[in-house]
């Protein structure tokens, strides 16, 4: 875990700006609010120049980590941040933050002890630091998981709409071999092992590809679809039929593309796919 490397939105700009001015104003209102560690009595003025001393404080830190999220930016463009490192850069904002504090109060209260300030301040800027830092990598871990969640829905709709655009076709290994758009597959046909497959290519002329594979099983893969078999050898695509003639030898359909030969309905799936024709033409 310590080894992994950290998220790229930690070291976003934008988020980087964020957590910079979340931070101070969770510090100032903790602060002046809440009062920690007696800190109302560090300085015997009135509330209103309390205000301002605080903020003084928090403007100082607030420094410290601008300086320190800027370096972490640029530094992160060229080498990895794993969580180890990261904890020890926010100790070490901490740790700047309390000697700066630790000096800002040395400055106006000589007689404290050092060692007693500084403990103070590590501890009331530790707090002031983690609290804000903890809830805002929250928010942006959310915000990241819920946009990887829409980038996901969204891919997984493209790949649906993708599907419902598209036959793929699939040779007796399950491999994909071909896939043709909705609009340009006109027929399937039997050929021994294999299955002749007859489309428009991207010059509107008939194209056949030949593959390895039983018409069963390519029936089978297109259920549910508009591609309906309609003779022991062939199965045709019924949203490019625009005729179903009938002759003293048989029933054919028709497609209104140059070249392409009429398919013949044997009677075994004439009732069905006299069906598929009424429900496609309407």
């Amino acid at each position: 875990m310590l080894n992994q490397r950290i998220p790229d939105y930690i070291c976003e700009k934008g988020n980087i700006v964020r957590l910079i001015l979340l931070t101070a104003l969770f510090a100032l209102v903790f602060i002046n609010i809440y009062k920690p560690f007696s800190s109302s009595h560090w300085y015997p003025v009135s509330e209103l120049k309390f205000f301002a001393f605080s903020s003084l404080i928090i403007l100082t830190g607030v420094l410290v980590v601008v300086v320190s999220r800027v370096i972490m930016y640029y530094h992160s463009k060229k080498h990895v941040i794993t969580y180890g490192q990261y904890a020890v850069w926010i100790l070490l904002e901490i740790f700047f933050m309390s000697l700066f504090y630790t000096i800002y109060t040395k400055s106006l209260n000589p007689e404290r002890e050092w060692m007693h300030v500084f403990k103070e301040s590590s501890v009331n800027t530790a707090l002031v630091l983690l609290l804000p830092y903890t809830l805002i990598h929250l928010y942006f871990s959310y915000v990241e998981s819920k946009n990887k969640l829409r980038q996901l829905e969204g891919q997984q709709h493209a790949e649906s709409l993708v599907k419902k655009n598209v036959y793929s076709f699939y040779d007796e290994k399950n491999e994909l071999r071909l896939s043709v758009k909705k609009g340009s597959l006109l027929y399937i046909e039997s050929a021994d092992n294999y299955v002749n497959i007859w489309y428009l290519n991207k010059a509107q002329q008939l194209t056949k590809f030949m593959l390895r594979n039983s018409l069963k099983a390519i029936e089978e893969s297109l259920a549910d679809t508009s591609v309906l078999r309609c003779h022991r050898s062939y199965m045709v695509n019924f949203e490019q039929v625009k005729v179903i003639r009938r002759q003293k030898d048989g029933v054919y359909l028709e497609f209104t593309i140059e070249k392409v030969p009429d398919i013949p309905i044997s009677k075994t799936y004439s009732e069905k796919v006299t069906h598929w024709f009424m429900t496609y033409s309407s």
